[in-house]
């Protein structure tokens, strides 16, 4: 399916096929920007869920301030298509990348975290030699316990190393709390997130009475923005897949106001019995083991059970009317884990093909 395509009604695309339902998409984005700017916080969203350079800069029309990546070859291509404010929120280790990083800094503005000097010292090395200087932050470990140095002196110490440096320029810390995500009770989980960003503004205050740079305080996943958007002293958010309000976050961290705009496209190519249908869109083509899709437009399908190509469903009343050939729109559970199965997002409004965007983050490993 190419750009000649445009105009084609939803239902007339071959399947699978992964598509956007641009208005809703856009109203997630709105929602999102909003919210947080009306808290005084900076939106820098992930960009797991889409890796499209075309979205990034939806997202930065709307006031965003820039983008944030988990490699350096998905920095690449958001810089390649025209986005200039990266966090590079992972650790960068090893010459190739490093050289890397020295080379994006010619292209865009780069933000690298780390969580040991020994990282810090070879990325200021090369920089040096490259005649650049890329703004760095530290990842401090508030509960996650995956990385992140640990808070206290130990931030406060890699902190003071890293300052000495020439070729990077120090400028905040980031601390993701995702353990507290899934906490069910909001008043629980409220206060779990207060003292998550408490432990990382001890760390802020601490660079700051130590005369060290700490502009950026960086937090925020999308499973906690809307609490952690409340939290005084968090500078920026990171927050990115509300974009597309994933099943996961809906059900099972209690994400508000917005909408579902992500679905796989699928056929109907069996009909084993009047209670069951399967589809032709497989793990292959959506990813179900955090949260199974839901079945858009038909309330008494529900899935259940999902192999290499197909996805079986469970009818019930009216739903029992499908047949095959008929096309199924499934809402996808996960974003992250199903855009790295597809080349292109199909971007729909009022059901017509308005853009095809290839997926050009997909891929990007390294």
């Amino acid at each position: 399916m190419t750009q000649s395509a445009i105009g084609t009604h939803k239902l007339d695309l071959d399947t699978p096929a992964l598509c956007i339902n641009l208005d809703l998409m856009e109203s997630n984005i709105g929602q999102m920007a909003k919210f947080m700017a009306e808290r005084g916080k900076q939106w820098r969203p992930h960009q797991k869920c889409h890796k499209t350079p075309a979205i990034a800069l939806k997202e930065i029309a709307a006031g965003a301030i820039g983008v944030t990546c988990a490699k350096v070859s998905e920095a690449e291509v958001m810089a390649a298509g025209g986005v200039h404010d990266i966090l590079i929120a992972n650790m960068i280790v090893g010459r190739p990348k490093v050289e890397r990083v020295a080379a994006l800094c010619r292209h865009a503005d780069p933000i690298v975290a780390i969580d040991h000097f020994a990282q810090a010292e070879p990325l200021a090395a090369v920089c040096r030699e490259r005649g650049v200087a890329p703004r760095v932050i530290l990842e401090v470990n508030i509960g996650l316990d995956r990385v992140g140095v640990r808070p206290g002196s130990d931030t406060l110490e890699l902190a003071q190393a890293v300052d000495r440096l020439e070729g990077v320029r120090l400028v905040g810390i980031m601390g993701y709390e995702g353990h507290l995500l899934q906490v069910e009770d909001q008043d629980e989980k409220r206060q779990k997130i207060q003292d998550a960003m408490n432990v990382l503004c001890h760390c802020r205050d601490q660079m700051h009475e130590s005369g060290l740079d700490c502009s950026i305080v960086s937090a925020g996943g999308t499973g906690s923005y809307q609490i952690t958007s409340d939290c005084d002293g968090v500078t920026e958010l990171q927050a990115g897949g509300g974009i597309f309000a994933d099943p996961m976050y809906v059900q099972n961290m209690a994400l508000k106001n917005h909408a579902y705009s992500l679905t796989c496209l699928a056929t109907v190519v069996s009909r084993p019995s009047l209670n069951q249908a399967v589809l032709d869109a497989g793990r292959k083509s959506q990813h179900p083991d955090f949260t199974k899709p839901l079945v858009k437009g038909h309330p008494g399908a529900t899935v259940t059970h999902v192999s290499a190509e197909h996805c079986q469903l469970e009818l019930e009343g009216e739903a029992r009317d499908l047949k095959i050939g008929d096309k199924v729109e499934l809402i996808v559970g996960y974003a992250d884990f199903t855009t790295v199965m597809h080349d292109y997002f199909y971007g729909f409004r009022n059901e017509h093909l308005e853009v095809v965007w290839p997926i050009l983050g997909r891929g990007k490993l390294q």
